[in-house]
């Protein structure tokens, strides 16, 4: 075992021990999404309002990246089904009054492991990624004031309320590329964020009638996108069940 994957077992070791002393949720619900109605489906990645963390039509897969504060699927070593977009789920659950925020994805963590069965172990991988950082001018961002919620797809994001860890978590999913949020940023946003579908990441593709994203993040929202290679840790599920425990 190698000095940086020890002390990621290390780390990881210590905060499931850690884990095991938070609060549980008061109330939790871990259910398979309802079949799609119409041809827009209002995709939830992890929400956390009032205590209460929601995902919807979100994968098992959007839910731990979620809870261990991963972005990409390349960080998962997992079977097919838990990165399908054909096996999602809504998840709801209240944390007591007065736990902090930033407790949650632990408490997530222990939900996810005890519903779905998991067994899971941490490894260290060298990955290329594409990190989302702030332009020379700074970020073009008002902060938010509302609950949240609005729909995503491939070439538009509208939220009223989103960190920049989800955005990057949803243009991970769109691109299907590793993006790593590098920018700082810590607070929640209100923002709205259009591009050519048709264009990805590196600037291939038939141009569409709007901006690359590339652009689109520099003039919509005063981001950049920029190339690099780190290591990154990488989930492993060594056991997983599809259907989760009854709520």
């Amino acid at each position: 075992m190698s000095r940086s994957v020890g002390i990621l077992h290390g780390l990881l070791v210590g905060c499931v021990a850690c884990a095991a002393q938070l609060p549980q949720f008061e109330v939790a619900t871990v259910k398979p999404s309802p079949p799609p109605t119409g041809d827009l489906i209002n995709i939830n990645l992890g929400r956390v309002a009032n205590g209460t963390i929601t995902f919807g039509n979100a994968s098992l897969s959007d839910c731990l990246k979620y809870a261990y504060s991963m972005v990409s699927d390349e960080q998962l070593r997992v079977p097919d089904w838990v990165k399908s977009k054909a096996v999602l789920f809504d998840v709801v659950a209240k944390a007591p009054a007065g736990t902090p925020a930033d407790r949650i994805p632990a408490m997530l963590q222990a939900l996810l492991t005890e519903r779905f069965m998991i067994v899971s172990h941490f490894e260290e991988k060298q990955l290329s990624y594409t990190a989302l950082t702030v332009g020379k001018a700074g970020p073009k961002l008002k902060a938010s004031t509302s609950i949240g919620g609005g729909p995503a797809s491939r070439g538009r994001i509208e939220s009223t309320r989103i960190t920049m860890t989800a955005l990057a978590r949803l243009l991970s999913r769109f691109e299907r590329q590793t993006v790593v949020d590098q920018t700082g940023l810590t607070g929640e946003y209100e923002l709205k964020l259009e591009w050519s579908p048709d264009t990805d990441l590196a600037g291939g593709g038939e141009p569409g009638p709007g901006p690359s994203l590339v652009t689109a993040l520099a003039e919509q929202l005063g981001l950049r996108l920029e190339s690099r290679k780190g290591p990154l840790p990488v989930l492993v599920l060594d056991s997983v069940r599809q259907t989760p425990e009854e709520n």
